[in-house]
C-alpha cells in the first residue's frame, strides 16, 4: 500500500465590507493606517465593499464594520441592506456607537436649523455666497434628515463594538485579528482612545 502525503486544506477566506454613514470617515482612516498589516489581513480576508475595493454594493459577507451614525433617511436604509448581506457586525467609532460628533445637533430642531443656515438675514446669506432667494433644499434626490443623528444599534442588532474617535490602526488590528482567530476581542489598556 503506498503512502499518500496529507495534502492542506485550504481554508475559506473571510469576506469583509465596510460602510461609512454619518461621520467623518476618519475610522476608515484608522483602518488604513494599519499599513504593511493590510498583506497579513489579505492572506485572510477577501474585501468587499471598503476604500480598498471602491465598491458600491454589498455582496454577502462575513463580516461588516460601520462607522458612523444615522442622521437621514438614506444612512438608515444602507444600513439596513449591509445588516441583511453581513452574519456578523461591528459598529465601529464613536459616531456609530453613540452618534459622535453629528449628535451635538439633537438639542436643536433640524427645520430651524436648515432655515437659519439657507434663509437666514441678507447679510449672512450673502457672507455664506447664498443669493437673496436662497431656499431649504427641497429635492426628492436628497435624503430626508431625522430629526436626531441617532447610533446604529438602535435600528439593527450589532455583534460587536470597536470604540475610538477613531479607533487606532492598533486597535483595529487587534479586533480583528481577534474576531480571525475565534477568540472575543478584548481591547487592553492604550487601545482605545478619543482625539
Amino acid at each position: 500500500m503506498a503512502m499518500t502525503e496529507a495534502v492542506p486544506v485550504a481554508r475559506r477566506k473571510l469576506r469583509v465590507a465596510t460602510v461609512s454613514l454619518a461621520g467623518c470617515f476618519g475610522c476608515h482612516m484608522s483602518l488604513l493606517d494599519i499599513d504593511e498589516r493590510l498583506f497579513d489581513l489579505l492572506e485572510r480576508v477577501e474585501f468587499d465593499r471598503s476604500p480598498l475595493t471602491n465598491l458600491k454594493h454589498c455582496g454577502p459577507c462575513d463580516l461588516g464594520l460601520v462607522e458612523g451614525g444615522l442622521c437621514n433617511s438614506e444612512n438608515v436604509q444602507v444600513l439596513r441592506e449591509f445588516r441583511a448581506r453581513c452574519t456578523v457586525l461591528v459598529a465601529v467609532g464613536a459616531c456609530a456607537i453613540n452618534g459622535g460628533l453629528p449628535a451635538q445637533r439633537n438639542a436643536l430642531d433640524i427645520g430651524s436649523i436648515l432655515t437659519e443656515v439657507y434663509r437666514g438675514d441678507d447679510g449672512d446669506r450673502a457672507r455664506r455666497g447664498l443669493s437673496a432667494r436662497s431656499a431649504v433644499p427641497n429635492d426628492p434626490e436628497l435624503p430626508l434628515p431625522l430629526a436626531h443623528v441617532h447610533p446604529i444599534h438602535e435600528v439593527v442588532q450589532i455583534d460587536h463594538f470597536l470604540p475610538g474617535c477613531p479607533p487606532s490602526a492598533d486597535a483595529f488590528w487587534a479586533f480583528l485579528t481577534a474576531l480571525l482567530d475565534g477568540r472575543l476581542p478584548h481591547l487592553g489598556r492604550g487601545l482605545i482612545r478619543y482625539d
